[in-house]
């Protein structure tokens, strides 16, 4: 039965793949001894693109279509077999059939926590996971670059090889965004799309292109969200109407409780206010209706101090100050003011010698007399 099947094989020659399931990137087709005839069908379905890789070199692409396989269509295989005129005896080619189909709900997240720093917050670790969409957009670089030789390449084997690329980038895009962490879920379609566009120059070194990159969820510890709720309700509640709401709510349950010691504290403090109240207002009245009392006389203020004395002097020819007694002294002092010096002041009606005035008569009591002759 089986040397009749391959007996059968040689006359009859379909190449072809019948897609039915979901996770299949990359199939290789299998036949008997890895043998195509000349004149063989080659059926390439739409979401298709067939490969021929002729010993491990990449050949011929075919994008979706039914081809009558000869060396008008197989130009570069014909080069690499040495076909000048045709070929009339079967050859071995590997054909790998490649989905070019969009391949939805791909699942990415971060295994361990990615630790990111925050203006306030300091260093913080957060985890967040999502979906991504994707599609084979260069077969032939697709093949060379991770599928190798394997022969059933599925959406579950690149998964686990872009799951690294997937959060590395992703943390690049949370420290690109600027976005306060505060603000990540309010912003996942912003930090979405920019984390998509960071991806998309690495993605495409394998031949792939990504079509969405979503995040579903983006955590943090519990004790950075209980920071970050109160922070915001602090920015929005006005803090003293708080703090008296707080103590009117903190009184009404002191003092509904009478039983315990709470309540009697409150009853207490609340009787002694409303008795220092009470004694205030009994100690105040009788001072507002006695009679008043007789006031002492007053001595009279004392009269007002006397104006500085200051004179006019006539210096070197000219007149000078006004100068006060202590300045007049200086100027004795340095034997620029003498007795016959004329002096004038408010009051006066000429000048007149300073010996002559009767205010001046001490500036002279503390100079001392000329030195004798020797």
């Amino acid at each position: 039965m089986g040397l009749f099947s391959s007996i059968r094989g040689e006359f009859i020659d379909i190449i072809e793949w019948l897609d039915d399931s979901n996770n299949t990137i990359v199939y290789r087709f299998e036949r008997h001894d890895n043998e195509i005839k000349n004149n063989a069908k080659l059926v390439v379905r739409e979401g298709q693109v067939a490969v021929f890789i002729n010993e491990g070199k990449l050949a011929d692409m075919f994008t979706p279509g039914t081809y009558t396989l000869s060396t008008q269509n197989l130009p570069i295989l014909s080069t690499l077999k040495g076909w000048k005129y045709g070929f009339d005896s079967p050859f071995k080619a590997e054909v790998y059939f490649v989905s070019t189909r969009k391949f939805t709900d791909q699942k990415w997240g971060t295994k361990n926590p990615i630790t990111l720093s925050d203006d306030r917050f300091g260093m913080i670790e957060i985890r967040a996971f999502g979906t991504y969409v994707m599609r084979i957009n260069e077969a032939d670089k697709f093949i060379k670059e991770i599928v190798g030789t394997d022969g059933h390449f599925t959406t579950e084997e690149i998964s686990a090889q872009l799951r690294s690329l997937v959060v590395t980038r992703f943390t690049d895009a949370i420290g690109e965004s600027g976005i306060p962490v505060e603000k990540y879920a309010a912003n996942t379609n912003e930090i979405s799309e920019l984390s998509k566009n960071i991806m998309q120059k690495e993605f495409n070194v394998y031949g792939i292109e990504l079509n969405k990159f979503l995040i579903e969820n983006i955590s943090m510890p519990e004790e950075v969200k209980k920071e970050i709720f109160e922070l915001s309700r602090l920015e929005k509640i006005d803090l003293n109407k708080l703090a008296k709401m707080k103590a009117a709510k903190a009184m009404e349950v002191a003092a509904g409780n009478e039983s315990g010691t709470a309540g009697a504290g409150m009853g207490m403090g609340m009787g002694f206010a409303m008795a220092n109240q009470m004694g205030q207002s009994f100690t105040q009245k009788p001072q507002q209706q006695a009679p008043p009392q007789q006031q002492a006389p007053q001595a009279p203020p004392p009269p007002p101090i006397p104006p500085a004395l200051t004179f006019h002097a006539v210096i070197n020819g000219q007149q000078a100050g006004p100068y006060d007694m202590n300045t007049l002294q200086q100027l004795v002092s340095q034997n620029q003011v003498s007795k016959e010096t004329l002096v004038w002041r408010q009051g006066m009606a000429n000048w007149i010698a300073v010996a002559q005035v009767p205010e001046l008569n001490n500036l002279f009591g503390a100079v001392p007399p000329p030195l004798p002759p020797q």
